[in-house]
């Protein structure tokens, strides 16, 4: 089957430090004459050179019509840009993509719309760039409407809406206008979990009726419900493509080296390791079994009273923590090999991905060590309830029962 979307070698170089030349009203182009001369004067010294930086390099992948494709990667691994090509808002600097059909595409909150023209104005103005006929939006018109709950607002200049109300009518433009390739970007990340539900379900709707989706989320629950398959960018570069599970557990593997050590510090973290409770190494959250979080480290010099601390993040909300000196009695720990251990009785997280941070600190002292996201995990879904809801961070264990009575005449 002849791909719908076609990426070779594909790369974007971004230089760190140039300036585009602005447009120059009379008035600012008289009074940049008059400051260039003392602007030379004032210049000491030869000018720092700009810094480049290639945020893709040699991409390439093909897309399938009816395929629906998640990208998947750390912050500033390339997604972003990446879907700014295909959307033909970036230009590559080498490479090339062929993609037949139109494209909608939902990116950072404030892209595609005119920001004066009201909602009303924008919903034509989207169509028209997709190349539709007036008659064509006006069909479409009340479900976008219908689907964006702004009937209300729906006169109102865009740039009085909140960003809830903008990404609502943003999405419900791009999906409900039938492109045959539907490009979103973190259309999770803005909006109540109704409307999550909602984008989910027309994403689906739209892949089953033959349509193209890509799709760039954190949420990774989301990627494995949604996506067939997967790319898993890394710094720039292509590192997987295939299956969405096989994908997903290499990114969830993929883990950050950095230790933030405060000087002086007596004590190092050598390895962190996170198991199940037979002690096979896992990065995944069993909702009915335990897990077991070790430290490892070195200790150069006497610890007076020391304390490991672990806590879990989704995002920037801490989910819970765990302090050694709060379930154990602390002691001294002379020089050698220290080892915490922390047992976690099952959790029932159904969400999506989490980071764990790891600190060290001494009895009334700050954190002498600090790995922020030390270990990145992820619920273990093939344990988790058919019944467990998608935008829900945990479904407890719980029983319903019902009871109903004849009712008596007397």
């Amino acid at each position: 089957m002849k791909p719908i979307i076609h990426v070779e070698n594909l790369s974007k170089r971004y230089t760190i430090g140039a300036k585009a030349e602005p447009y120059s009203t009379l008035r600012e182009s008289l009074v940049s004459a008059v400051r260039k001369p003392i602007d030379r004067m004032r210049r000491n010294g030869p000018k720092a050179a700009d810094s480049q930086f290639w945020a893709l390099s040699d991409v390439s992948f093909d897309v399938t019509p009816g395929e629906v494709v998640g990208i998947i990667g750390r912050n500033g691994a390339g997604k972003s840009t990446l879907l700014k090509i295909l959307s033909r808002i970036t230009e590559p600097t080498n490479g090339k993509v062929e993609l037949y059909g139109r494209v909608g595409s939902l990116l950072e909150v404030g892209t595609g719309f005119h920001p004066e023209l009201t909602g009303r104005e924008n919903i034509f103005l989207n169509g028209a760039i997709l190349g539709m006929h007036r008659e064509e939006i006006a069909k479409k018109f009340d479900e976008i409407v219908d689907f964006a709950e702004i009937e209300e607002f729906l006169d109102t200049p865009v740039k009085r809406y909140s960003s809830g109300m903008y990404m609502r009518l943003a999405f419900a433009v791009a999906a409900n206008l039938e492109p045959e390739v539907l490009i979103v970007d973190e259309v999770l990340a803005v909006g109540d979990a109704e409307f999550q539900k909602k984008c989910l379900g027309k994403m689906r709707d739209v892949s089953q009726h033959g349509r193209t989706v890509l799709f760039v989320s954190h949420n990774i629950k989301a990627i494995q419900q949604l996506c067939d398959v997967c790319i898993l960018l890394e710094s720039g570069k292509l590192i997987a493509q295939g299956a969405t599970p096989g994908v997903v557990q290499q990114y969830v593997r993929q883990q950050p080296t950095d230790q933030e050590q405060r000087s002086p510090s007596k004590v190092r973290i050598l390895d962190i390791r996170i198991m199940d409770d037979n002690g096979a190494e896992t990065n995944l959250i069993s909702f009915d079994r335990a897990l077991v979080v070790e430290v490892n480290c070195v200790v150069s010099e006497t610890l007076l009273k020391p304390a490991v601390d672990i806590a879990f993040y989704r995002g920037e909300t801490r989910l819970f923590a765990l302090q050694s000196d709060k379930l154990l009695m602390p002691s001294n720990v002379t020089p050698g090999n220290w080892t915490v251990t922390f047992e976690i009785q099952p959790t029932q997280l159904v969400a999506e991905e989490l980071c764990m941070d790891v600190g060290i600190r001494e009895e009334g002292e700050g954190y002498s060590v600090l790995i922020e996201d030390a270990k990145k995990i992820m619920p273990d879904y093939s344990t988790v309830p058919a019944e467990a809801l998608v935008d829900c961070l945990i479904y407890p264990r719980a029983s319903c029962s019902a009871k109903m009575e004849a009712t008596v005449n007397v």
